[in-house]
C-alpha cells in the first residue's frame, strides 16, 4: 500500500468524516481511518496520538462552516440570536452523526467558542446576565443539538408516532400522536424548528423584562 507523502490535519480530519458519514460513528477508528488514506495503522500515529485528536479534528472540520461573525446589529436581538443558532444547526446538521463529538469536544473547539462568544455578546446586550445568561446559552445549544438529534436518531413524525396514536392506555399521547403526523414533515421541518426556538426565545423575552 502506498504511503502518502505527508498527511494534513484536514485531510485527516476530511477521511475521517468521510469514514462517519459512510459507516456511523461506530466505525470510526484508527485503522478504517487509516485505510481511508491509504496507510497503515501504525503509520497514522506518526500524525495524531490517539483516537481523541482524530475526533477533534473532525468536530474542527465540521464547526469551520459555522459563521461566527455577528448579525446585523440593527436586528432585534432574538432575531440575531435566532441567526446563530441557524447557523449552527446548518453547519453540524449536515454531519450528524458527529454531534457525540461535539457533545463531548465542545470545550476544545475554537470555533465553537467563537460561536458561543458572539451569541452570548447578543444575550449580554439583550440585558441578559449572571445565571440568566448561563442557562440561555445552554438552553439555545441544547435546543440545536436535541433537534438534530431527534431527527438523525428517530423523527418525532416517525414510525414511533404512528404507535404511540394506537396505544389506548395512553389516550393523551395517542391523541398528540395523531396530531404530531402532520406536524413537523418533510418541508414543515425547518418551520417546527423555527416555531420551537421561538418559543424559547419568548421565554427569554419574559424572563428578563424588569
Amino acid at each position: 500500500m502506498p504511503r502518502p507523502r505527508s498527511l494534513t490535519p484536514t485531510t485527516l480530519a476530511t477521511a475521517a468524516l468521510a469514514v462517519i458519514d459512510r459507516d456511523g460513528l461506530a466505525g470510526l477508528t484508527m485503522r478504517t481511518v487509516a485505510k481511508e488514506v491509504g496507510m497503515s495503522t501504525m503509520g497514522l500515529y506518526r500524525y495524531v496520538t490517539d483516537r481523541a485528536e482524530l475526533e477533534r479534528l473532525v468536530v474542527d472540520l465540521v464547526l469551520s462552516q459555522v459563521d461566527t461573525a455577528p448579525p446585523d446589529p440593527a436586528a432585534p436581538w432574538t432575531d440575531r440570536v435566532a441567526a446563530m443558532v441557524r447557523r449552527l444547526r446548518g453547519a453540524v446538521g449536515t454531519h450528524p452523526s458527529v454531534i457525540p463529538l461535539i457533545v463531548a469536544h465542545r470545550h476544545r473547539s475554537e470555533r465553537l467558542l467563537g460561536w458561543s462568544e458572539t451569541l452570548v455578546g447578543i444575550l449580554k446586550e439583550a440585558g441578559l446576565d449572571g445565571p440568566r445568561r448561563v442557562v440561555a446559552l445552554r438552553c439555545l445549544l441544547a435546543y440545536v443539538i436535541g433537534a438534530l438529534q431527534l431527527d438523525h436518531l428517530g423523527p418525532l413524525a416517525g414510525p414511533g408516532t404512528s404507535v404511540i396514536a394506537d396505544l389506548p392506555e395512553f389516550p393523551l399521547m395517542a391523541e398528540t400522536a395523531r396530531e404530531a403526523r402532520g406536524v413537523g414533515v418533510g418541508a414543515e421541518a425547518e418551520a417546527e424548528f423555527d416555531d420551537g426556538l421561538a418559543a424559547i426565545l419568548r421565554g427569554m423575552e419574559c424572563g428578563h423584562r424588569p
